[in-house]
């Protein structure tokens, strides 16, 4: 099992950038895939970006593309997330998983373990 723990995020205004860590405890995250999701008030989780246990390939969705980056640093054992142009639609609380499996999945229901999530909170 893993255990994961966001961090870093808080309010900022729109336009501006934030980058969320999440650290994984328990075995090593390399051998999971990862992903980011995110909630908002009164909306159903949705899917971010995933990425492959090694890094090689990742996808974001379209609409974070070309905003956000999702990345990971096995030798920390760290997922990241860095968005940039932040905007009040991005006002979510956001959540890392990792997944048994080692290729990309975008839906929730694709992993094993979830964090307790990061609240992202974008003023206009």
């Amino acid at each position: 099992q893993v255990q994961l723990v966001e961090s870093g995020g808080g309010l900022v205004q729109a336009g501006n950038s934030l980058r969320l860590s999440c650290v994984g405890s328990g075995n090593p995250l390399r051998k999971y895939a990862m992903g980011w999701f995110r909630q908002a008030p009164g909306k159903e989780r949705e899917f971010v970006a995933a990425i492959t246990w090694n890094g090689d390939r990742a996808y974001e969705a379209d609409p974070v593309k070309d905003r956000f980056t999702i990345s990971r640093d096995n030798g920390k054992n760290t997922l990241y997330l860095q968005m940039n142009s932040l905007g009040p639609q991005d006002t979510a609380v956001y959540y890392c998983a990792a997944r048994e499996e080692r290729g990309l999945s975008t839906t929730r229901y694709g992993y094993d373990y979830w964090g307790q999530g990061t609240q992202v909170t974008v003023s206009s």
